[in-house]
């Protein structure tokens, strides 16, 4: 039986505190850890060598596409795990171990959950994301590159955790993916992906107008018909554009863009639970129609209870099919008692 060897592959800049947990979670499962560091002030190559890790610099040129590539350039070997500085490998190493007997002729899309919120009110979302690739499958994109093939691509039983999107992380790299995304939108702008990423880099920093502006952008992009078998990421686009509506006060407009695709995300417990929460501030917002709203936002937080979690679909966050639909229902329930 042949043997295929297997490198985890991660370029970093001052990923210190957080680098040892990622490359701590991948050594027992590979055979080689390849760190390429884009320019690190805080001590991240050590850290890296103290891990076992091969270590080169690569000046960093805003690209992300080219940092990856030359990572995988230095790697080499027959199958790639990519992961970044502030991500681990959580479950699933067996999964990846076993990658050495399999010839490298699929791509591997891994689920990644994502911190988000503060340590006390923390939640976590879901996204599918192809992270195996075989040796020699390179990256295209300045921001958000996405990988280049024509293999059919498997979801495997793989988890990553990630922190990025936490609140102090969140500071450090505040303005540096809009700049890039930005810069990217140059090069492409009828690139409806780039579009989507760049109004959810507005939303996650409560650039809500923004977010809305760029989530229009992508969607003329789409087509008007958007067909059947659309971006995985259409999914997240439409959920948070109904919160970013809600907080830009448009409730209107939000309560018909959800009947316009009611019939597209019937299955999403994601897609009724921002409706829900969008109609309640509503209805807080304008007493007057508490009396028409309330009924319609139990039946939407309901209707996330009957779903029950979806983690497959992109941008899904834990709970909302769950326990936090049973939360807004009881929180619902006061709110109604309040409103008598």
């Amino acid at each position: 039986m042949p043997r295929y060897t297997v490198a985890a592959v991660l370029i970093v800049r001052d990923e210190a505190p957080r680098l040892r947990r990622a490359l701590d979670s991948l050594r027992p499962w590979t055979d080689r850890l390849v760190v390429v560091d884009t320019g690190s002030q805080d001590g991240t190559a050590d850290v890296a060598r103290a891990a076992g890790a091969e270590v080169s610099h690569l000046a960093w040129h805003h690209d992300f596409s080219l940092a990856r590539n030359a990572a995988l350039e230095r790697a080499g070997a027959d199958w790639h795990i990519v992961l970044d500085g502030d991500e681990w490998l959580a479950r699933g190493g067996e999964t990846l171990a076993t990658l050495r007997t399999l010839r490298p002729d699929f791509v591997g899309a891994v689920r990644v959950d994502s911190e988000h919120g503060a340590q006390d009110s923390a939640g976590v979302a879901s996204s599918w994301i192809s992270r195996i690739l075989p040796g020699h499958v390179r990256y295209a994109g300045r921001i958000h590159e996405q990988p280049q093939h024509t293999l059919p691509v498997r979801r495997l039983p793989m988890r990553v955790g990630h922190d990025g999107y936490a609140p102090m992380a969140l500071d450090r790299k505040a303005g540096r993916n809009a700049a890039l995304l930005q810069r990217a939108l140059g090069d492409h702008p009828d690139d409806p992906y780039l579009w989507y990423q760049l109004g959810k880099d507005h939303d996650v920093y409560g650039r809500h107008a923004e977010a809305l502006r760029c989530f229009d952008q992508a969607e003329q992009r789409l087509g008007r018909q958007i067909p059947a078998d659309a971006p995985l990421w259409l999914h997240d686009l439409s959920v948070r554009r109904l919160h970013a509506l809600k907080c830009c006060g448009r409730h209107a407009d939000g309560v018909q863009r959800a009947a316009e695709e009611m019939a597209r995300w019937d299955r999403s417990p994601d897609f009724f639970f921002a409706l829900g929460d969008l109609m309640l501030d509503w209805a807080a917002s304008e007493p007057a129609r508490a009396g028409e709203l309330l009924p319609m936002i139990e039946g939407a937080w309901q209707r996330c209870l009957e779903i029950g979690e979806r983690p497959d679909l992109e941008g899904a966050v834990h709970g909302r099919g769950s326990h936090l639909a049973t939360h807004n229902l009881r929180v619902l329930r006061q709110f109604s008692v309040d409103m008598t």
